[in-house]
């Protein structure tokens, strides 16, 4: 196979993976679809860039090298704006310079000063400053996720800028004549290099769907885990968490104990100020414990205006003094609806692991006794479970 066919080839098998990631676009999430679509386009030009080197003895020299270099960079470019997108993260500034600067080079050095190894070291610099700012987005994303295929993707950029560095060497090596064409047989390189124009768009446009793909079940697996309203655990992450801990503190025979705690008279904010004060009375209330948690310890909503802590390690002493802190937590702090300030407190009903406890429900139900013993003697106040 000669390299205009390796070309031919690999430019239909680009268009093939753009078309199904276009039709595929609206079914992703609003948020992925902008790293979609540039990574689509991403495709989409580089398949046309190569689709030019096939052609290119039949056209003028200075219009296709200059046309089908500029198509790949700005294919290059795109798939740094997809990856940007998909990180959420601006673009750098200047984003379209090496594709710009990579385009005029290769029209000086094929128009008025024909010199085939000058194309490609231009070219090739440009390809590497493209696809290694690509690499070091990836890079830094191991910082939100680890999923094999954000690895994939970035070890196909890394491969692919190390060819582009071995093939820069290969061809300056040669010494190679300002009538060389990389569209000929002349070197096995012409033929490796459709190859490696097809890696990203082809198996890259498989690791990036693969990308959305786990990104859309993390984000699923978030929602079936956090209370929609706070971004706190909701019921079930609690009685999963629960139940281990309490599993745990069992089999160390370490002490553990838990707070159940309710907004006081909250029906009363929902009736005198409406729903949307009482969701924000919520979300400040889930801050508010939050911030005046333990290292170690959990806050979760478990419905209504129902949350509940996890102690670890804390027997009664130390869970009576935890649940003090976190009801004046709440109380020290209104919060505010625009010139509205609106005063809240908790009650608050503390259990600590006994022996009587057969599993972390029975401790609940303890602590739940508690918290209306403390509703009963007035509220705004700590009750220890019998």
């Amino acid at each position: 196979m000669d390299s205009s066919t390796a070309f031919i080839a690999a430019s239909l098998m680009m268009l093939a993976n753009g078309t199904v990631l276009g039709f595929m676009h609206g079914d992703l999430p609003v948020t992925l679809r902008p790293a979609a679509r540039n990574w689509q386009s991403g495709t989409l030009l580089v398949a046309c860039g190569c689709s030019l080197f096939a052609v290119q003895p039949l056209l003028p020299l200075t219009l296709t090298v200059t046309l089908s270099n500029a198509l790949i960079l700005l294919g290059l470019t795109a798939y740094y704006r997809a990856l940007c997108a998909f990180y959420e993260r601006a673009p750098r500034a200047l984003l379209w310079l090496p594709a710009a600067l990579g385009t005029l080079g290769v029209f000086w050095f094929s128009a008025f000063q024909p010199d085939t190894e000058s194309r490609i070291v231009i070219i090739s610099a440009a390809w590497l400053v493209l696809m290694g700012k690509s690499a070091l987005i990836l890079w830094q994303g191991a910082g939100r996720d680890d999923a094999l295929s954000r690895r994939m993707l970035l070890g196909i950029f890394v491969g692919v800028f190390l060819f582009t560095a071995l093939r820069l060497i290969h061809y300056v090596t040669l010494r190679i004549g300002p009538d060389f064409s990389i569209a000929d047989n002349a070197s096995w390189m012409n033929l490796a290099t459709p190859m490696l124009a097809a890696t990203l768009p082809v198996i890259g446009t498989t690791a990036f769907l693969l990308m959305c793909s786990d990104r859309i079940r993390r984000q699923w697996e978030r929602a079936a885990s956090t209370d929609y309203l706070t971004g706190l655990p909701n019921r079930r992450t609690l009685s999963e968490a629960g139940a281990q801990r309490f599993k745990t503190a069992r089999a160390r025979r370490e002490e553990f104990a838990i707070a159940v705690i309710d907004i006081d008279r909250f029906k009363a904010v929902n009736d005198q100020h409406g729903h949307e004060v009482g969701d924000i009375a919520l979300r400040h209330v889930g801050r508010r414990l939050k911030a005046a948690l333990r290292d170690g310890d959990l806050v979760a909503r478990t419905g209504g205006e129902e949350f509940v802590v996890l102690l670890e390690g804390a027997g009664s002493v130390e869970a009576e003094a935890a649940a003090e802190r976190l009801r004046a937590a709440v109380r020290l702090d209104p919060f505010a609806v625009g010139a509205l300030s609106v005063p809240v407190t908790v009650s608050v009903g503390v259990a600590v692991c006994r022996t009587q406890d057969a599993d972390f429900n029975a401790l609940l139900r303890r602590a739940d006794e508690a918290l209306y013993a403390a509703k009963a003697s007035g509220r705004n106040q700590v009750k220890l479970a019998a």
